[in-house]
């Protein structure tokens, strides 16, 4: 008889199922409409639309990528790698709000987006 989660394994399960449909949303973005999306980050294309492949690819498509991995096996380690890749994307907003001097209040937002999910990602799912 397979045994019953408890309410806080409920909670994990759904705040985490949320996030990868959250991160397939986004990535979304990225990668059906490269231009909003780098309109939205402050980015324009120059001599070539390279810049439109690369957000399809890195801003999109990757981020669908891990979102549909984690809903497609369930996994606590595809989970807890989504966490590993929004802590990136984290360390990779801090940096840059010391170094580039970006818009801090939409910078300070993006990296919240990024750090928030990444810190509970990998606490909920380095413990399974």
């Amino acid at each position: 008889m397979p045994q019953s989660k408890n309410a806080e394994d409920v909670m994990v399960e759904y705040i985490s199922i949320g996030l990868a449909l959250l991160t397939i949303g986004l990535g979304a973005f990225g990668f059906l409409a490269p231009r909003y999306t780098a309109s939205a980050l402050d980015l324009e294309t120059t001599h070539t639309t390279m810049g439109l492949s690369e957000m399809r690819a890195s801003v999109g498509a990757l981020f669908v990528a891990v979102g549909f991995a984690c809903l497609f096996t369930g996994s606590a380690s595809a989970y807890f790698m989504l966490g590993v890749v929004y802590a990136g994307a984290a360390t990779g907003r801090a940096l840059s709000l010391i170094l580039d001097a970006p818009p801090f209040r939409k910078a300070l937002t993006f990296f919240a987006f990024e750090a928030i999910p990444a810190g509970f990602l990998l606490w909920a799912h380095s413990l399974t």
